[in-house]
């Protein structure tokens, strides 16, 4: 007889592991589904600051260890497998997976959403090490320095608002010759005296030996490269969800994240969208923690309900 789990999460970060960590010890029979390890995005920032208990910080592949572990100390299973399919709108929903099907009565999806990346040699070389995604995770690291933003989004003109209270110095790239921001923060931007704006430009190249310590751009319209020595560049040119498996069968938004309002219940009964993969404003390893204990206090009322 094929075994029917209460809930099953796909994704093992912090929202997948702590809906794993609040399920079981509310009696659940969870099993989390994670493709490569604990800790999802976390596990490439080797220092953690904002995340609360930890005074000196943590290194994020640590903390993804220690979340799997709280969860599985109450009963939680794991298995790593890539998830092929998933069919969600049954009492009983089947995932198809690299190591066969699971059944369970309720789904939480944490499947995350990846930065893009901007594609150019040396990229990954740098990561942790003068290259960023995240403004809000990572300036600290450079405070009084001068970093580069490359990006002309909302999440482009947020960071540099961030990084300007703490930098000496911040340059916005962007390919364009105005940014493509809401209007609200086109004046703030301007006026702010450490910001400054290179238009029409590219990054083409990332310099360095062991560290990032400048970066090649290009103009657009000429084609003429020049170098800029900065101590950090931060790629904010907008994220991927990862919710191509579940298209047709969950309602997205326009940026293709799963439509699921703060109680994380998706359009789907018994099924749950948590962390970076849903609609919401703040995408932190806290507020997807918090989705995480707020999906497992539905799923257990949905059982309940549901016998």
């Amino acid at each position: 007889m094929k075994h029917v789990y209460d809930m099953i999460v796909i994704g093992g970060g912090p929202a997948g592991y702590t809906a794993a960590l609040y399920a079981t010890r509310a009696g659940l029979d969870t099993l989390v589904l994670e493709k490569m390890s604990a800790g999802g995005q976390m596990t490439q920032t080797m220092q953690i600051d904002n995340y609360p208990g930890f005074d000196e910080g943590i290194d994020g592949f640590l903390l993804g260890e220690k979340m799997q572990a709280g969860a599985e100390r109450f009963g939680a299973k794991s298995e790593m497998v890539e998830v092929y399919s998933a069919v969600l709108d049954a009492p009983v929903k089947e995932i198809e997976t690299s190591e066969g099907t699971f059944f369970a009565r309720t789904v939480v999806i944490a499947t995350g959403a990846e930065h893009r990346h901007l594609g150019i040699a040396n990229e990954e070389k740098f990561v942790g090490k003068g290259v960023g995604y995240c403004a809000a995770c990572d300036g600290m690291f450079y405070r009084g320095k001068t970093v580069a933003i490359v990006g002309g989004g909302n999440s482009a003109a947020a960071d540099a608002f961030v990084l300007s209270r703490i930098c000496k110095k911040v340059i916005l790239v962007h390919r364009r010759d105005t940014l493509r921001a809401t209007k609200i923060y086109h004046d703030p931007l301007h006026k702010a005296e450490n910001i400054e704006f290179r238009w029409n430009s590219t990054i083409s190249g990332l310099n360095g030996e062991g560290r990032l310590n400048g970066v090649t751009l290009r103009d657009v319209n000429t084609g003429e490269e020049s170098e800029l020595e900065v101590d950090g560049l931060f790629v904010s040119i907008g994220r991927s969800p990862a919710t191509a498996l579940f298209d047709g069968q969950l309602t997205l938004d326009d940026n293709g994240y799963i439509v699921a309002d703060e109680s994380t219940r998706t359009n789907l009964d018994g099924v749950f969208a948590v962390g970076d993969v849903r609609t919401k404003a703040l995408r932190q390893v806290i507020t997807a923690a918090a989705d995480g204990a707020v999906a497992a206090h539905y799923a257990e009322e949905y059982l309940v309900m549901n016998k």
